[in-house]
């Protein structure tokens, strides 16, 4: 098995926390489904998902709002890879990577820790050498792996990394004060509906224990 992107990109980190769940479908269908999932949807359906991804949004549009300007239009959907067409202060990623039916890695700069985000404008190719000072290097990484022919683990990586001790003070700071467990519930909630989605393409109730989430793990 090929390493993965989430290593080629970040191989040194601070902070790194895994989610995963296995889903009764094979790998070709799980995949489709992640890659199917309208996240303005999934914050719908998951309304605690939606309040966190304002929260990152929000000190932008109050500052726009004191501007006198009208905050950005919301689009009307948005799937994973439609996050690298978005501005940065709109809740846009930088698309590091995609192995169909196997991986995608969605990376971020920025100084997460200031009440309206500073972020850096690294590109893929430049976002393994970026290490200009006072800033955090965070990596969003998704994957399927085939259990067997009708069984796959869908797991999700949350990965970060600070280029010198001053970002590195302030993002453990912020990421103590609660932003790991609200990593953990956006990812969660993402495998889990995806899980049924996948799930309910098969014809499965969706209700047995087999598609539950079977580990966590955090790492500092």
């Amino acid at each position: 098995m090929s390493a993965m992107l989430v290593d080629e990109y970040l191989p040194v980190y601070d902070v790194s926390d895994t989610v995963a769940t296995v889903v009764e479908a094979d790998a070709s269908t799980v995949w489709q489904a992640l890659m199917e999932i309208d996240l303005i949807e999934l914050g719908r359906r998951r309304p605690l998902i939606a309040a966190l991804g304002a929260l990152r949004v929000l000190p932008e549009i109050l500052w726009h709002l004191l501007h006198g300007e009208a905050p950005p239009r919301r689009p009307a959907q948005l799937r994973l890879r439609d996050l690298s067409v978005l501005p940065r202060k709109q809740g846009g990623w930088i698309l590091l990577g995609e192995r169909p039916r196997d991986e995608i890695a969605l990376g971020l700069v920025g100084r997460f820790w200031l009440p309206v985000i500073a972020y850096a404008q690294p590109t893929s190719q430049s976002f393994m050498a970026f290490n200009e000072p006072g800033y955090a290097k965070t990596i969003y990484s998704l994957s399927v792996r085939p259990l067997d022919e009708h069984r796959t683990l869908l797991a999700g990586v949350m990965r970060t990394a600070t280029t010198d001790q001053y970002a590195r003070r302030w993002f453990r700071r912020y990421w103590t004060l609660g932003v790991g467990s609200g990593a953990r519930v956006l990812v969660n909630g993402l495998l889990d509906v995806t899980r049924e989605v996948a799930e309910g393409r098969r014809g499965n109730c969706g209700h047995c224990d087999c598609g539950s989430t079977i580990f966590r793990a955090s790492r500092t």
